[in-house]
C-alpha cells in the first residue's frame, strides 16, 4: 500500500550535543530534536532525533534522522519508527535512504514494514510517502 501526506515542522531544537572525542572536519556535526505534524493519508505527529554534518551558508551536507511516528496510515492507528537520510550539494538531494524499522509497529500498524520518501516542493510544501505492508 502507499500512503501520501504533507507535514510541517512544528519544532527544531538544537541539543548542543557534540561528538566525543572531538574531531575537526570540514563540516560541523550537530544534533537536534524535531516535532512534525502530518496530514492526508498519513495523519499524526512524530518526534525526531536529527543528526547532520551541514554548512548553513552553502547548503551542503548530509543528515540522518530517526523518527517515532504516532497516528494513522489510511485510517489504521498506531505507532512505528522510521529512519531516513539524504545528501545535498545545495541545490539537489541524492543518496536518499528511507525505511520503516522492523518490529517497531504498534496497534493497527503492528507488523508494518516498507520504505518511503520525503520531498520538498518548489513552493516549500513538505511531502512524505510510505510504501508499506502489514503482516
Amino acid at each position: 500500500m502507499r500512503a501520501d501526506g504533507t507535514f510541517s515542522v512544528e519544532a527544531f531544537v538544537p541539543t548542543g550535543l557534540k561528538p566525543e572525542p572531538a574531531v575537526a572536519t570540514g563540516l560541523p556535526v550537530g544534533v537536534a530534536t524535531m516535532e512534525k505534524h502530518f496530514e492526508g493519508e498519513v495523519a499524526g505527529r512524530s518526534a525526531t532525533l536529527f543528526t547532520a554534518a551541514y554548512d548553513q551558508e552553502s547548503g551542503v551536507g548530509t543528515y540522518v534522522a530517526m523518527e517515532s511516528f504516532e497516528g494513522s496510515l489510511h485510517g489504521r492507528s498506531g505507532a512505528f519508527n522510521f529512519v531516513h537520510s539524504a545528501t545535498t550539494s545545495g541545490s539537489d538531494r541524492s543518496a536518499e535512504f528511507f525505511t520503516i524499522v522492523p518490529a517497531s509497529g504498534t496497534g493497527e500498524l503492528a507488523g508494518i514494514s516498507g520504505t518511503g520518501a520525503l520531498a520538498v516542493d518548489v513552493d516549500g510544501t513538505h511531502r512524505i510517502r510510505f510504501d508499506y505492508e502489514l503482516s
